[in-house]
């Protein structure tokens, strides 16, 4: 696959809406948002930021790679849990700032927690009172012995 090059701009919206190039729009901080769900199953595994070299990683390798905003740095999802993504497919929103990343997930889960999903509590709310409850929360392995420091 060709090595893709993002540093044209579109110059009108249908162009960017209904147009075949691929030109995504980095926020300010030079971050798109990424969407990972289970391609065989749909249940959504994770959000994280791709900057546009991790875009580039990803579209060129086939393995998820994102930009974590805490360490500053890239990382391929999986290289120290071994809990690595497989992209399916990849597809991004109407207006380029947003992309969608149809995975297999590798390991036992997606989550640092050792969940399969990040998204393990609902929001609740009762009595004017708003709270979380755990959802699919059951853990799949030992974070601990997976990501060592």
């Amino acid at each position: 696959m060709p090595d893709p090059d993002f540093s044209g701009s579109l110059d009108s919206t249908e162009r960017v809406e209904e147009g075949r190039v691929l030109e995504p729009k980095f926020g300010a901080d030079g971050l798109i948002t990424c969407v990972a769900t289970d391609a065989s199953t749909g249940d959504l595994l994770m959000v994280a930021h791709m900057n546009a070299e991790a875009l580039r990683r990803t579209i060129v390798t086939g393995d998820a790679w994102y930009y974590s905003r805490s360490r500053k740095s890239l990382w391929r999802k999986g290289e120290s849990s071994g809990n690595g993504q497989r992209v399916v497919e990849m597809r991004i929103d109407c207006d380029q700032d947003a992309v969608w990343i149809k995975v297999e997930q590798a390991g036992a889960g997606a989550c640092h927690t050792g969940r399969r999903s990040c998204f393990y509590r609902k929001v609740e709310g009762e009595g004017g009172k708003i709270g979380l409850a755990f959802v699919d929360a059951d853990k799949q392995f030992d974070p601990t012995n997976v990501y060592r420091k």
